[in-house]
């Protein structure tokens, strides 16, 4: 019994260490976890990008605890970290590709380079921003498609935001004879555009000769549009031009071949 008195009156300096490191660690911890919540609150990142990290930090914090507690009382923690850093590099090398779709949506909730609602134009895809996920990005497209995209893609390789801005050039290229009139065909697609009142004045719209050609003369307009408004301008002028042309008499050349018998 006294034996087991003095084994007792040894260890309990290190029980009684152990469980305060365990409660005030946790209490700490809660503390940080709330006030990292509330730091992110006032962020605007997505929801699940909040969840995520939160849980990360919470586990991070959780293991800290543990290995510190568990080294009061004598327990051997290296061969623990070992263990917990192979068991980490093992993981992370099977998910290599995951980790950098989430290291990646990290940087895109971040940086915001695009977020929900917003037109990208990436890899021949363009559509509107569905939502932006740790792992991906689903973007629905103009012609109704939903892809989903992985965000490491989407970091390390090149993409169009359409609508960031609030205004868009629409660039056209029209060719006419080298017989036609370059003053009135110019006069005429400027009055064609004073007729849409979707093509803003400032910046002014303008027309200039582009490339003399082999079959005729580029003619190059640009206008200006806001980005949902964008398509509209484009097909309302590519297809009045033709018909304005059409009805001036201006030639629109094209290759053609003759075939003598």
């Amino acid at each position: 019994m006294e034996k087991f008195n003095e084994t007792l009156i040894n260890i309990m300096p290190m029980v009684l260490m152990f469980v305060a490191i365990i409660v005030i660690g946790t209490v700490l911890a809660k503390l940080l976890i709330k006030l990292l919540k509330n730091i992110l609150a006032k962020t605007n990142i997505d929801h699940t990008a909040v969840t995520f990290v939160v849980s990360l930090v919470k586990v991070i914090l959780y293991i800290i605890i543990a290995i510190t507690a568990l080294a009061t009382i004598g327990v051997n923690v290296a061969s623990l970290i070992t263990a917990v850093g192979a068991a980490a590099l093992t993981a992370g090398l099977a998910l290599q590709d995951s980790l950098s779709n989430l290291a990646s949506g990290m940087i895109i909730l971040l940086n915001k380079p695009f977020v929900a609602g917003d037109i990208l134009e990436f890899e021949g895809i363009k559509g509107k921003v569905e939502n932006i996920k740790i792992f991906f990005t689903t973007i629905h497209t103009l012609d109704n498609k939903t892809v989903t995209i992985p965000n490491s893609r989407l970091t390390s390789n090149n993409v169009v935001n359409c609508t960031m801005v609030d205004k868009r050039r629409v660039d056209l290229k029209y060719s006419i004879s080298y017989d036609d009139d370059i003053a009135k065909v110019k006069e005429l697609i400027y009055t064609l555009i004073s007729t849409n009142d979707k093509i803003i004045s400032d910046p002014k719209p303008a027309v200039h000769v582009g490339e003399h050609l082999d079959s005729g003369i580029e003619i190059i307009v640009m206008v200006w549009t806001t980005p949902d408004d964008y398509y509209d301008v484009y097909y309302f002028m590519q297809e009045n031009v033709k018909l304005v042309f059409d009805k001036n008499g201006i030639t629109i050349p094209y290759p053609h071949v003759v075939v003598k018998n």
